[in-house]
Parts: C-alpha cells; sequence; structure tokens
C-alpha cells in the first residue's frame, strides 16, 4: 500500500514548504508521533509501516503535476516548483520503532525537507493500523453513499465545504471515493479538498494555507511573544496577500488576536478556527473586526475541528448573516465507515534555527487536550504568555 503520489498530501504541507525554501533554508526540526487515542498498535506494525516509508523514496513529481501546481498556484515561485521536482523523500529522516503495542515514530532533519513527512505517515498509520487488525475494507457503497447524502445536506444548508481529510483517513480506497462522490454531486456545496493529488485527479481546488507548526517554528526563532505577529508578517512577505486564511489556535485565540492588528485584520481574508467553542470564537472574531470598523461580513471563519453535519448546521445558524463561513471536513468524510477513527497526530517538538541549540516548542490550543509539548515547556509559554 504506497503513497501514489508525491502530491498525495496536504496543500499547506506545500505551501509552508515553498516559504521554508525561501526564508528558512537552514532550519532544522524535530517531530513525534503522538498517539492521542491510546491505540494498541499489533506486533510486526513498526516493520511494515517501515516498508512503506522505504518505498516513499521512489516518489517524484511527475510533469503533469508539476503543470498542474503552475496553472492552478501562481504564487508557487517556478523555482521552488523546479525544486519541488528534484525532491526526494528520505527515510533516514524517519526513526521507527516499536515496544510491545507502543508506537514510536520520530522525524528530524532540515525543515524545508522533512516537513512534508507528517500527512503521509499519518495516513500510512491508520492504514495500516485497519489492514492489520483484520478490519474489513468497506464496500463502495458503504462509502459513497453517506459521502453524498452529506455534501446534499450540507448543500440544504446551504454553506461551502472542503475536504480535509488526509491525515485520518480509512485507506487511500476511501479517500479517493470520497472525493470522487463530492465531485460528481450537482451541488454548491463542495468547494475543494486539501489533498493535492486529488484535486488534481478530479479537477478541484487545493484548498490551505498554514498549519500550527508555522507558527510553532517562529516561537522556536523569535519568542512566543512575537511568534505569531513573525509568523504572520512572514507569510505576508511570501505570499503579498494570497492564501489569506490565518490559523488563529496555535498560542490560544486570546494570543493571536491581541497581535492579530488592524494591518492583519484589513489585509488577510479572515481566519481559522480549530479547537474550542465555535460560537464563542464566532464572537470574538466578530467584535475583533467591528473595533477596527471592518465588516465582518466581508471576511471568513473556515471551521475545522472535528465537524459533522449538525455541528455545522448549529454553527451555520448561528453565524449567518453576521461574518462569512466555510468548513474544512475530515475525518468525518473519510474516516466514517463504521469503525472507530484513529485519533494521531504528529506534531513539531524541537526547532534549530540557525544551528547550535535545540529549542523545545509548544502547541497551545484552545482546549487543553490537544496542547503539545513537555509540562515544563507548555508552563513557561504560559507564564510568558501570561495565560495563567
Amino acid at each position: 500500500m504506497p503513497v501514489v503520489s508525491l502530491l498525495d498530501n496536504d496543500f499547506y504541507k506545500f505551501t509552508m514548504q515553498h516559504a521554508v525554501v525561501k526564508l528558512f533554508p537552514q532550519a532544522c526540526v524535530k517531530y513525534r508521533f503522538i498517539n492521542r487515542g491510546r491505540h494498541a498498535f499489533p506486533d510486526g506494525f513498526a516493520l511494515e509501516l517501515q516498508k512503506a516509508v522505504n518505498s516513499m523514496r521512489l516518489l517524484a513529481l511527475a510533469g503533469d503535476e508539476k503543470r498542474f501546481l503552475a496553472e492552478t498556484c501562481p504564487y508557487l515561485d517556478p523555482i521552488y516548483l523546479d525544486f519541488l521536482q528534484g525532491y526526494r523523500f528520505d527515510p533516514a529522516e524517519v526513526q521507527i520503532s516499536q515496544t510491545g503495542s507502543d508506537l514510536e515514530v520520530h522525524i528530524s532533519g532540515y525543515w524545508y525537507r522533512t516537513i512534508l513527512w507528517e500527512v503521509p505517515i499519518l495516513s500510512l498509520i491508520s492504514e495500516l493500523f485497519y489492514r492489520l487488525t483484520g478490519q474489513p475494507e468497506p464496500a463502495a457503497d458503504d462509502v459513497q453513499i453517506p459521502a453524498a447524502h452529506k455534501i446534499g445536506k450540507y448543500a440544504e444548508l446551504g454553506v461551502k465545504i472542503a475536504e480535509f481529510g488526509t491525515r485520518r483517513r480509512h485507506s487511500y480506497r476511501v479517500h479517493d471515493l470520497v472525493v470522487a462522490t463530492l465531485e460528481q454531486q450537482d451541488v454548491s456545496a463542495f468547494i475543494g479538498t486539501s489533498n493535492v493529488h486529488l484535486a488534481m485527479k478530479y479537477g478541484t481546488k487545493p484548498i490551505g494555507t498554514h498549519a500550527h507548526e508555522w507558527f510553532m517554528f517562529h516561537a522556536g526563532k523569535y519568542g512566543y511573544t512575537m511568534a505569531n505577529h513573525t509568523g504572520l508578517q512572514n507569510w505576508v512577505r511570501v505570499y503579498r496577500g494570497d492564501l489569506g486564511i490565518a490559523l488563529s489556535d496555535t498560542f490560544t485565540s486570546e494570543n493571536f488576536f491581541a497581535q492579530f492588528d488592524r494591518m492583519f485584520a484589513k489585509l488577510f481574508d479572515g481566519v481559522r478556527h480549530d479547537s474550542g467553542d465555535p460560537l464563542a470564537f464566532a464572537d470574538r472574531t466578530i467584535a475583533h473586526y467591528r473595533q477596527f470598523n471592518i465588516d465582518p461580513r466581508s471576511k471568513t471563519i473556515i471551521f475545522s475541528d472535528a465537524l459533522n453535519v449538525e455541528k455545522v448546521s448549529r454553527i451555520a445558524d448561528y453565524c449567518r448573516g453576521k461574518i462569512g463561513i466555510s468548513f474544512g471536513i475530515g475525518t468525518n468524510f473519510t474516516n466514517d465507515v463504521g469503525l472507530p477513527p484513529m485519533n494521531i497526530v504528529i506534531k513539531l517538538t524541537d526547532v534549530q534555527p540557525l544551528g547550535g541549540h535545540w529549542t523545545e516548542v509548544v502547541k497551545l490550543s484552545d482546549e487543553h487536550n490537544k496542547y503539545t509539548g513537555s509540562a515544563a515547556a507548555i508552563s513557561l509559554a504560559r507564564q510568558v504568555l501570561q495565560l495563567d
């Protein structure tokens, strides 16, 4: 079950990689797999995962894939696309081990190289887990009928939906069936997918901007008090107003809005919500725009936190007419096949911006159970940011 394409990855990995190549080519980083769901991995799992990771060294950007990126994403520099055409995964950057039912995965190396590992490794872990624990592969109808039903419901709600489910999909086959179904439906709701390979395959739009690691790195390089500000500023340096949705909860939305000043509020198209109460976040975002005399209806919140039809309906009813809204649906599309979805992540843990010592980094979401980092590092970050 090898990864089928270099582009079988989330779009924001490529947009961040583009920015890293331009701004931080010397930076090194470390990532670690976090088994939030405490899943018990069967004997031999690490060996099978290693085989799949090793096979990724053969992936290369094809000519038609490069043309797709050039035509669809004009903000990606030609020199970056040339770099990506020459890029190859190096399995030596990934260390995989298993003790009993516990799986360890660590990634380390230059940030511009290692940034592409996270999403495909998570998708491989998820697909291998179901296969090696003897779970049956769902029939096509059991994937396509629910997906068609859901996108129909979203169309009835009058909302815009993007598919965000690469990382914890049941399998590549299920993911492919879902995106094919969404694209084939005669509805206005589906606007694209975060998976670049499937966006190209089905002629839809690749969706994404940046992830938590972008701001986590900036915290390690510039300090927590400047992380959001310098992260946003550097994003603007690279994209000049394109890809204008800002992620809000790397160090709590409270800290984000304190640094999301008039310039950023005017320049960015909107913000992404990924943790905490979505309705409270909507109220805070609307109030923030109003204090700068910006009409919230000219801006957008993209909600992306564990969404389903019921939650989207509640958010849409609350926000309609107050601010623009859109939704990124992940696991509820790509791993809704009657089996418990996996709760797994890979997160940045340490950064080395210019050589020398390593600096531990953390994530402080609006939900404490989504924090990452050691207790000591989390405590220090909260103290520095005056969140206690």
